[in-house]
């Protein structure tokens, strides 16, 4: 298996990553250039992991795929908002409507549930004595691949992405999530709550369920059965029923309730689930 990292020379988290990758663990430095830098690999089992560090933000990186060969691509990165709450995040990119930020009008990438799982407890345990919220957000930006892709990202402002103990925090995260063995896990799509996704992370955390894509309440006016079917599509892994934050539908219940009625899958709330 083929395995893409991906950092970008315009972002302080990136470099701050990559520095962390290249001190605690034995890449190896290749006498290959992509854009702005050598190319360096690790191999662990049976996979070649290489990291590229690209000259655009990762964000406008589109079709990065026809470029590089790998079978998943990881974009470690900063994650910016104006609220500032130091964070570790993982989420997968795309676009419920219109691409402002990067990628294609109405269209996702493809979600890798199992591995966003992974990274999403190991982020719980590599970041638990620091001083950063941990959190899966939802499907955002772009850019626009057509293999499995997800972003890991320190956040959330200019304070926190070079603070190296954070950077190494999501290097062992990479690392360690790609030498596991991938557990069988239930999957789900979800729909509905917070950006942050503080109700479907107590369920990532705490069950046997993972989550590939993730639609927010603010963008549940765009949510159609066309763009439903995508998110059930461009999840790797067979999709086994729709999560829905029900309190986190808002003015949209009805809608909801209605859309997933017409798709042939079983429908639990997040209230249902054990965690």
């Amino acid at each position: 298996m083929n395995i893409a990292i991906i950092v970008s020379i315009t972002d302080p988290a990136g470099m701050n990553i990559k520095q962390n990758l290249l001190e605690l663990f034995e890449f190896k430095k290749l006498d290959q250039r992509f854009e702005e830098d050598f190319v360096y690999e690790i191999k662990l089992k049976n996979k070649l992991i290489k990291l590229y560090t690209v000259s655009k933000e990762s964000i406008f990186n589109e079709h990065i795929d026809k470029k590089i060969n790998a079978d998943l691509f990881i974009f470690a990165t900063t994650h910016r908002s104006k609220a500032g709450i130091p964070s570790l995040s993982v989420h997968s990119p795309g676009n419920w409507s219109k691409a402002e930020l990067g990628g294609e009008d109405n269209k996702l990438c493809i979600a890798p549930a199992s591995y966003l799982k992974l990274a999403f407890i190991e982020l719980n345990e590599l970041g638990k004595d620091l001083d950063f919220e941990i959190v899966n957000e939802v499907v955002h930006h772009g850019p626009y691949l057509e293999k499995p892709v997800f972003f890991i990202e320190i956040g959330s402002s200019e304070k926190q992405w070079s603070i190296k103990e954070a950077g190494a925090a999501i290097a062992k995260t990479i690392i360690n999530v790609l030498s596991k063995e991938i557990p069988k896990f239930k999957i789900a799509i979800a729909i509905g709550g917070l950006h942050t996704c503080s109700n479907f992370n107590k369920i990532v955390l705490n069950t046997d369920i993972a989550l590939g894509q993730i639609c927010p309440k603010y963008m549940l006016e765009f949510l159609d059965k066309e763009m439903l079917e995508q998110a059930i599509e461009k999840t790797q892994e067979k999709v086994d029923f729709i999560l829905l934050d029900w309190k986190g539908l808002g003015q949209y219940k009805e809608k909801i309730k209605k859309l997933v009625e017409e798709i042939n899958l079983p429908v639990k709330k997040t209230k249902e689930i054990e965690k």
